[in-house]
């Protein structure tokens, strides 16, 4: 979530709602300004309001990376749009070329994307299951094609593709 907070742009990060024992209850918010990417931790009362910021959706497909840059191409009028990696934050390790993706717009700049629920990667290195060991679910790391590290289980292989939550960042299903 995107709201104003202190003449700024920020993203909400992490909420913890606290209610210590004889005091009031409060909520600590930990969040990043979309400007100069500093990180904003900030204890709000009951009483604070808060503006949360509209944000128009557009779908735009993925080009390529240059550098820290990410190009996306809008569907509609082909115009081209960078946005960083700072902007993407860990959802640029689930970018594949050619994908489309929800990209957010703030009074038309772009702010950050919206991934879908799930993305198919395939796999580029893992380390070779060990044969019989099925007394226990066996478990090894795996790296897709993105560069993204994913825990699997022992029965896939290089070269297959594998269903990813975006969410989590947790392996789904061998697809």
């Amino acid at each position: 979530m995107l709201i104003k907070f202190d003449g700024a742009l920020v993203r909400v990060l992490e909420v913890q709602h606290i209610t210590p024992g004889n005091l009031r209850a409060h909520v600590r918010g930990k969040m990043r300004d979309i400007k100069n990417n500093r990180l904003v931790d900030h204890k709000f009362r009951a009483d604070d309001m808060v503006d949360r910021a509209i944000l128009d959706e557009r779908q735009m497909q993925y080009l390529y990376r240059e550098g820290d840059m990410f190009v996306f191409m809008d569907n509609e009028s082909y115009e081209q749009t960078h946005l960083s990696l700072e902007a993407l934050g860990e959802g640029a390790q689930y970018l594949l070329p050619e994908a489309v993706i929800s990209v957010e717009l703030y009074e038309g700049a772009p702010v950050g994307i919206h991934l879908p629920a799930t993305v198919d990667l395939k796999i580029t290195d893992t380390a070779p299951g060990i044969k019989g060991a099925t007394a226990s679910a066996q478990v090894k790391p795996a790296t897709c094609e993105t560069g993204l590290v994913v825990t699997v289980p022992s029965f896939v292989n290089p070269g297959d593709v594998i269903r990813i939550n975006t969410e989590t960042g947790e392996y789904m299903s061998r697809v």
